[in-house]
């Protein structure tokens, strides 16, 4: 078994890339395994590693279909949900919180009046 070949950080040759640079130029691996790695070192701490791809046996990045975006879409439209009182929060709930914001800090100023 042969080992992958260890660059320092910033010291990688031309033709490699990680996998965030791939997809920044619109492309994937590909089913290609990594083909070396990035070694950072850091004190009293073991080194940060960064997998590489060889940028010319990577692929296009495959366009997304109608039913794609539509699952997508769905799925954003849930994480603005709020679980509670069942509104559109107009922004992405926090998992922290588990709640919009009404919900999680009622306001005690505007308790319900008895008639």
């Amino acid at each position: 078994m042969a080992a992958l070949p260890v660059f320092r950080w910033h010291l990688a040759p031309d033709g490699y890339a990680t996998y965030r640079q791939l997809r920044a130029r619109g492309l994937r691996p590909g089913g290609q395994g990594v083909a070396a790695q990035l070694e950072r070192p850091r004190r009293r701490r073991p080194p940060l590693v960064a997998y590489l791809y060889r940028v010319d046996a990577a692929k296009p990045v495959r366009p997304m279909t109608p039913g794609k975006w539509a699952a997508l879409a769905k799925a954003n439209a849930a994480r603005r949900r709020c679980p509670k009182c069942r509104r559109d929060a107009g922004y992405v709930i926090p998992a922290s919180l588990g709640t919009c914001t009404p919900c999680a800090f009622p306001d005690p100023c505007e308790s319900p009046r008895s008639s």
